[in-house]
């Protein structure tokens, strides 16, 4: 089988792409996705996320793990990705928020000249549903719903109540005027029409209103193998499907969009990459690269939790699960309540030190307890706080297990390598426990897990013991003009014609925020630049 495009990967960007491609009906697309459809119930559902994100069983859900991490332990952190049409956007929390202007600027002047945030706005916008009509920060008209949420639980205002305390002003749009401050967020579900209170994951806003073209074809529970590389251009790629080989041939370009750890994987595994990796396992170098894999970029997460007194919280007590399912039911006449929450319901971006020019701290808010991604269950009523240090010093990479495309990538994002991520990370944990036990809580709070003497040595032990991702890798398939980019800023991936990555992998440093929303911007912006409109 021929097309114009063949896109790996039906994740964030990989669904933003096919839809804007196949726009043109001269032009054919073809989109290959390891996972399923990305239409079933724990998808849609908001709350089922906790179902999937666990990876036991693997629903929806490649779930990687890392090497053992020197700075946290020696313990193999866990790494949830999304593996279904929507990628990580299905089962995520929901969360749309676009990051610092100050990051965009910062890829500019490393080289990504057209990078910028002026030059990438249009394309959030472009993208943008919103809830609340057309701003001088938003637009309505875009596939992707936005939407405040319908019911924050009261614990939620209360956690705003005890960030004022805490000297931290309330901030009423993370995507405002001003990124600082305490506030609820944004989520990516769907707010009008028969689908309202669902998640409106990429794929639910960009792949599946348009499936019947006729230019498209869209090939699921299928993995590629390998990109097919012949005189110096990418001519097609190696796919299984539902277990039975064939090749696929493109006659403009092969696309990568398998995210921050899958790309990298492929591009390896085809023989593009740094030479002393491809030599280790016996791959023929097509291309030798060195940047494939290097500069892997997390944010590392810190989580503080209580037993709540109160019962409005998310618990898995049988009360607690009781409350679940009638608020399911509720959802699914209503599309509104405890079912549609993302649970990170609230947060703030701060500084650890004010004479910086923009935060450096994340905190997600959560209306019930997330321990270990809830491999670790607690049948009690509670909730809990996630604090991140936004722009990591720590740098990682991403390498082969071996030649087998079956196997897991090789995932070391060298946690706590850098000193400078754990005072700050420490100085952060301090801020979240002034938050944590202001008055405004003192309702619902009990127990705290993992309680400590509160000194810095215990503190420090504390995080090297439980701290793991928030789920934001990227980097590895860096976009610059450097001797260690792998792609230039039109996305082409350095000395390889007709092959591109378009995904999370191409940040050449992390943003200060959640990372979905600028993917699906950064893909807006790759369309454009492929169709030669940009």
């Amino acid at each position: 089988m021929e097309f114009d495009y063949i896109i790996v990967g039906g994740g964030s960007a990989g669904s933003v792409l096919a839809a804007r491609l196949s726009e043109d009906p001269s032009v054919s697309v073809c989109l290959v996705e390891a996972g399923g459809q990305g239409r079933d119930i724990f998808i849609r559902a908001p709350a089922l996320v906790a179902a999937m994100v666990s990876g036991r069983p693997k629903i929806n859900n490649w779930a990687f793990h890392t090497e053992p991490q020197p700075g946290l332990n020696n313990r193999r952190g866990f790494q949830p990705r999304g593996k279904a049409l929507g990628g990580s956007s299905a089962i995520n929390a929901m969360l749309y928020v676009r990051g610092h202007p100050g990051d965009y600027d910062d890829w500019a002047n490393r080289g990504c000249e057209s990078w910028d945030w002026k030059s990438l706005r249009p394309y959030f916008l472009r993208a943008e549903g919103f809830e609340g009509g057309h701003t001088d920060y938003h637009a309505d008209n875009g596939p992707l719903q936005v939407r405040s949420q319908s019911a924050p639980l009261p614990i939620s205002e209360a956690f705003l109540d005890a960030s004022e305390a805490a000297q931290i002003p309330r901030t009423d749009d993370f995507n405002g005027a001003r990124q600082d401050g305490a506030g609820y967020y944004h989520v990516t579900q769907f707010h009008d029409g028969p689908r309202k209170g669902e998640r409106c994951s990429a794929a639910a806003a960009y792949v599946h209103p348009v499936m019947d073209r006729p230019n498209l074809r869209v090939l699921t529970r299928s993995t590629v193998e390998r990109i097919l590389v012949e005189d110096g251009r990418a001519t097609g790629v190696r796919v299984w499907e539902r277990r039975i080989p064939t090749t696929l041939k493109a006659r403009r370009e092969v696309i990568l969009s398998a995210g921050a750890f899958g790309s990298p994987q492929l591009l390896m595994l085809s023989g593009i990459g740094p030479e002393d990796e491809l030599q280790r396992h016996g791959i023929a170098p097509v291309h030798v690269l060195p940047g494939v894999g290097q500069n892997l970029q997390d944010h590392l997460d810190y989580v503080i939790s209580y037993r709540s007194k109160r019962k409005d919280v998310v618990g898995l007590g049988p009360a607690g699960l009781m409350r679940l399912a009638k608020a399911g039911l509720a959802w699914r006449k209503t599309g509104a309540g405890l079912f549609a929450s993302p649970m990170a319901e609230a947060g703030a971006f701060v500084k650890s030190d004010s004479s910086l020019d923009r935060p450096d701290l994340q905190m997600h808010f959560v209306v019930g307890i997330v321990d270990q991604h809830m491999r670790k269950l607690h049948f009690v009523d509670g909730y809990s706080c996630h604090l991140c240090v936004l722009r990591p010093h720590s740098v990682g990479h991403v390498g082969l297990q071996n030649s087998d495309f079956r196997k897991p990538p090789r995932i070391d994002p060298a946690y706590l390598s850098d000193s400078r991520d754990l005072e700050s990370m420490m100085k952060g944990a301090r801020l979240m426990e002034q938050v944590l036990e202001g008055e405004p809580l003192a309702p619902w709070r009990g127990e705290r897990f993992y309680s400590h003497d509160g000194s810095d040595a215990a503190l420090e032990a504390d995080i090297r013991a439980r701290a793991d991702t928030i789920y934001h890798p990227v980097g590895t398939c860096k976009m610059g003009v450097d001797d260690m980019a792998v792609v230039d800023p039109a996305c082409r991936v350095r000395g390889v014609d007709g092959l591109r990555v378009v995904d999370a992998s191409i940040m050449p440093k992390l943003i200060g925020g959640n990372t979905n929303a600028p993917t699906i911007a950064m893909a807006e912006k790759a369309a454009d630049l492929i169709r030669g409109l940009a």
